[in-house]
């Protein structure tokens, strides 16, 4: 530790983390300030880090993600992924929309896998993207399955709306994520981006659990429950295939406090 008390793994962290709340692209000076770093002390690090193949330097000479830090990045939940991955190809070969798999980090839904369809819906995240719980399918099914006192800490906390249909209301959300737990699947209209409604059930239901869900048109809203047993049929797959790994080879949910 070294002058403002901040070890040097925290500020490498905070380097890194400008790129998962800001643009693709940052100049030094973007870094710096996001990281809250002088300018030398960010050019340098910046410098080990491009070294390295965490970051990369654009034809601007931005700095953008390395392909080093992205291929460490894949073996983020890579197990759940493999055992989805037919399940979640054959989902969108069955619905032609937009199949993708979540688990809960912290107080957001993240992505760990995606089939796109062609249609041409409004995306609000991609794979390794990360979304508010109460504003997406997935998230609401996390949620809800999750220990009381996660769900209780959650509704506690300032409840950002993307749009104008975002449930924000804590009493309201609550009563949503109850009868989500009764119906065993939850929706959503319009929440993170105008224009597309999704739809989610739980795999594994229960603190570690995922979440295997549809997004598609909001003009699909009305009809987006027909998913519901196909949805439920392949988490049901998921979770025996779960239940059959490699010899040697054992799957835990994501650990998290």
């Amino acid at each position: 530790m070294r002058g403002d008390g901040r070890t040097v793994t925290s500020k490498v962290l905070a380097i890194l983390a400008a790129f998962e709340r800001g643009p693709s692209s940052q100049s030094l000076s973007d870094l710096a300030a996001s990281a809250d770093l002088p300018l030398p002390t960010a050019h340098r690090l910046a410098a080990e880090l491009v070294e390295w193949g965490a970051l990369d330097r654009d034809d601007r000479g931005r700095y953008v993600v390395g392909l080093r830090l992205w291929e460490v990045a894949q073996n983020a939940g890579r197990q759940l992924r493999d055992t989805a991955r037919p399940y979640l190809q054959d989902l969108f070969s069955l619905t032609q929309e937009t199949a993708h798999v979540a688990i809960r980090e912290g107080h957001e839904a993240l992505y760990i896998d995606r089939v796109y369809s062609s249609k041409r819906v409004p995306r609000a995240s991609r794979v390794g993207g990360r979304l508010p719980l109460h504003a997406t399918a997935v998230g609401k099914v996390l949620l809800a399955y999750e220990e009381d006192w996660v769900r209780e800490a959650y509704l506690e906390r300032r409840l950002e709306a993307s749009t104008s249909r975002t449930h924000v209301n804590p009493s309201r959300l609550l009563e949503e994520l109850e009868t989500v737990r009764r119906q065993g699947y939850a929706t959503t209209l319009e929440e993170v981006r105008s224009g597309s409604c999704s739809i989610a059930v739980p795999v594994r239901a229960g603190p570690g659990g995922a979440a295997l869900g549809l997004v598609m048109l909001s003009t699909q809203a009305a009809h987006m429950t027909r998913h519901v047993p196909v949805l439920q049929g392949m988490a049901r797959r998921i979770e025996a295939a779960i239940d059959r790994p490699p010899i040697g080879v054992s799957w835990r949910g994501p650990g998290r406090p």
